[in-house]
């Protein structure tokens, strides 16, 4: 028969990251609710989330995309470079499908929005841990239509971060080290891409899309 201590060695292990103390809280009250899983530690930084891991490595990390010093697509990179059977859920309010490929790309198994929760996180951290990596409808739809979209190019997203920043063409220039000539050329590539037809259109599908943020 198993006592009280081996059903305590099986419990699901997890460590929760998020720069919020009332969501950390909120997350450990959730998973040290059920019976086969708890909160191993939390982390408030990209980096203390990486440190973490290494320290308990835990069997699920729920992890969120906007955090201080490095963020969460970065501290999953660095989570799965440290080991690469890592299972990762990212947890977020991040709804772009470039916020969705970026993540799962990092290695992310799934992802889950903070506005629909509900009371599906305890399940889906049991799938996640039995190797089940399933993308809840809505994030899969975000992907397929980002699939449906030409890409920028890293280059186009830098000068989508300044002109978001409010920058204009020859400040751009400037920062990037290239021709007002060379800016504008890029410009016409992003509007074409975005199917836009002027700068702020083109931010706002950009921020809408998480190809930029505004924080």
């Amino acid at each position: 028969m198993f006592g009280p201590a081996d059903a305590a060695a099986r419990r699901i292990t997890v460590l929760c990251v998020d720069d919020h103390r009332i969501v950390r809280e909120g997350l450990r009250m959730i998973i040290n609710s059920e019976p086969d899983m708890v909160v191993i530690d939390t982390a408030a930084t990209g980096g203390e989330a990486v440190m973490r891991y290494q320290q308990h490595v835990p069997d699920i990390t729920l992890m969120d995309l906007r955090l201080p010093d490095v963020s969460g697509v970065d501290a999953i990179r660095q989570i799965r470079h440290l080991d690469a059977a890592a299972r990762i859920i990212v947890l977020t309010m991040y709804k772009g499908d470039e916020d969705i490929h970026r993540a799962i790309g990092a290695g992310a198994s799934t992802y889950l929005l903070k506005d629909t929760l509900a009371d599906d996180l305890p399940r889906i951290v049991r799938d996640v841990h039995a190797g089940r990596q399933i993308l809840p409808a809505d994030v899969a739809a975000r992907l397929q239509e980002r699939a449906a979209h030409p890409t920028l190019t890293s280059r186009e997203i830098e000068v989508m971060k300044l002109v978001a920043a409010g920058r204009r063409d020859k400040e751009i220039a400037v920062a990037l080290s290239i021709s007002t000539h060379t800016v504008r050329v890029h410009m016409k590539n992003i509007f074409t891409k975005l199917d836009v037809s002027d700068r702020t259109e083109a931010m706002n599908v950009a921020i809408r899309r998480g190809i930029v943020h505004i924080d």
